[in-house]
């Protein structure tokens, strides 16, 4: 019994709807931009940048929780932990190491000077993008080890933005910029399968048990 068999009778318990939903979403979906948070004190902004990371259709956030352990407010994040990947780190070396092997630039988010303005990113190859702490910013460790940094223009006194709201602006914009590029961004269809078998066994209720009895005819 092979996996595309198993996935084919769980998803007999979806709705036409639901599948249809599925593969819509997946058409949009990419591994080409990751996010990490980097100790995030405030719990509400890791959730909602969770929450962006799934509307603007990324499927992987890395959570870096080594000076704060938080777990992720499912009601500010409306659900949209059960869509992406949190991956969970207790050291940034261990982040950046499984980062680098996977082929990512690391690219800190920082409102400093010598920070390359948004618009003017290159999408062209895959992207880590760091996003700190409410009050202290990224550690030294990341912004030592990252291949560029880039930050929002601003033109007010203020000069940084909440993590959620920051990670929101960066993610529309270069996702925007992504799908209208000639960048092959899309998941293939390994990813594809893969991710399908996760969000179908999430929506089923008792779905091991119904592998299990399958398995078993």
């Amino acid at each position: 019994m092979n996996d595309k068999e198993i996935l084919d009778h769980l998803q007999e318990y979806l709705t036409p709807r639901r599948k249809m939903l599925f593969e819509k979403v997946l058409a949009e979906r990419t591994n080409h931009l990751t996010v990490v948070a980097q100790d995030v004190f405030q719990l509400h902004n890791t959730s909602a940048v969770v929450r962006s990371c799934d509307v603007f259709g990324i499927q992987n956030i890395h959570v870096i929780e080594e000076k704060i352990p938080r777990r992720i407010d499912k009601e500010i994040a409306m659900g949209a932990q059960k869509w992406v990947d949190i991956n969970r780190y207790t050291s940034t070396k261990a982040c950046l190491k499984r980062l680098r092997a996977e082929g990512y630039r690391i690219i800190a988010t920082s409102p400093h000077d010598d920070s390359q303005m948004l618009n003017d990113f290159d999408i062209s190859s895959p992207a880590a993008l760091f996003f700190g702490t409410e009050k202290d910013g990224l550690s030294e460790e990341i912004m030592r080890e990252a291949d560029a940094s880039i930050k929002i223009p601003m033109y007010g006194f203020t000069e940084s933005l909440n993590i959620s709201v920051s990670a929101a602006i960066i993610l529309q914009n270069l996702t925007s910029k992504l799908r209208s590029s000639g960048v092959d961004w899309q998941f293939t269809e390994t990813e594809k399968t893969n991710i399908r078998m996760s969000w179908t066994k999430k929506t089923i209720k008792n779905s091991e048990e119904i592998i299990e009895r399958f398995l078993n005819q």
